[in-house]
């Protein structure tokens, strides 16, 4: 079963001469299925390659316009996948965009430190820049009706939405794909960087912060826990954000004595990774952790909508010393909308200091009769 991806279309209306389309994304969520599904349009032709092919490396890092025009060859459009593994992706592709007259390129990224950094500067200008995401409901939407939806909820809580998982009906195979995704993907990139010589604090560290989804996390008591400094903790944190595994979220406040504001929360970009990290893919009528992964789905499904549908906004929680909270707070537009997410019914009301503080502001709790509307 094929999805069809959002983007797709925005992509395509982007591929224009001298100027290079950067996707990024995680490592299987659908990058390569993507690139060959928007060359199925492409009548002119094109040079597809794979920033992990050795001699591909050899000639698309040599900063030798002649080099580069000469393996290009009469092609009109270049498709660089896993571009990040190209030392000095960035300013090679500028001297393609400069110097080769109506090329197109396209480079895709599972690691945003390493390509976001080496193309950020070299292609001011000539860049347009998407991020694709394991599947969204708001992909899904357009292809199954709103009871299949809520009918399949329960299994997308729990295994996720990569793009393998999705199309596999076997809940044994499921579990089996996201462990070989944690296994064998998940950390490939954060691996290779010079940086970090402990992969086993990284993933120790992923196991606390699983437990601690709709929490705020102290750095302080994480470097504790794994014996490392808070400075180290900070990195991995940091590098785990760019290659696509979590997804940090700082306390809203405009420095009222009673709001929290200076820890962060986390989410996983995917439920089923985070159960994988835990080992946990038992029925949700057995769990005690639903809040959090209503709450960790809700918020990465909401992002993937902003991003996807250009909604440009900040995102943070609200909470005060006393436990009042709201799980997402929206600023967009001058305007604050606060979200509370809760799998059950219960009427909730918006907390009065937020009411009092900031008059103007929308409350809303999203809950499972409403929660397509939310993220579609």
């Amino acid at each position: 079963m094929l999805i069809p991806r959002f983007i797709k279309k925005q992509i395509i209306k982007r591929i224009e001469p001298n100027k290079v389309v950067v996707i990024y994304g995680p490592r299987r969520a659908g990058k390569t299925t993507l690139l060959n599904e928007i060359l199925k349009d492409i009548k002119e032709k094109y040079l597809l390659l794979s920033g992990e092919d050795r001699e591909v490396k050899n000639w698309l890092s040599s900063q030798s316009i002649n080099i580069l025009k000469e393996n290009i060859g009469n092609n009109k459009l270049v498709v660089i996948d896993e571009a990040q593994k190209v030392n000095k992706i960035g300013l090679n592709l500028k001297l393609i965009v400069d110097h080769i007259e109506n090329i197109k390129v396209i480079a895709t990224g599972s690691s945003s430190f390493e390509l976001a950094n080496q193309v950020g500067e070299p292609l001011v200008g000539r860049k347009w820049q998407f991020t694709l995401f394991p599947i969204a409901q708001l992909e899904l939407s357009g292809i199954e009706e709103v009871f299949e939806s809520r009918e399949k909820l329960g299994s997308r809580l729990i295994y996720g939405t990569y793009p393998d998982v999705i199309v596999e009906k076997n809940i044994t195979k499921k579990g089996e794909i996201l462990n070989s995704l944690v296994d064998n993907y998940l950390y490939r990139d954060l691996l290779e960087f010079d940086e970090i010589r402990k992969a086993n604090k990284i993933l120790e560290l992923l196991k606390l912060i699983a437990f601690q989804i709709g929490n705020e996390v102290s750095l302080n008591e994480l470097a504790n826990n794994l014996s490392i400094n808070q400075r180290t903790v900070e990195k991995y944190l940091d590098l785990l954000e760019k290659v696509f595994v979590i997804k940090r979220v700082y306390g809203f406040s405009r420095n009222l004595r009673k709001e929290i504001y200076k820890n962060s929360r986390f989410y996983f970009y995917d439920n089923g990774v985070r159960n994988a990290l835990i080992n946990n893919f038992n029925d949700l009528k057995t769990r005690d952790d639903i809040g959090k992964l209503w709450e960790n789905f809700l918020f990465i499904e909401r992002m993937k909508k902003q991003s996807y549908k250009k909604i440009y906004c900040n995102n943070y929680f609200w909470r005060t010393w006393d436990k009042k909270e709201i799980d997402l707070v929206e600023e967009r537009g001058g305007k604050l909308f606060g979200f509370e997410f809760k799998w059950g019914d219960k009427k909730i009301k918006a907390p009065k200091l937020w009411k009092e503080t900031y008059k103007n502001a929308e409350f809303k709790v999203i809950n499972r009769e409403n929660f397509l509307k939310f993220v579609v």
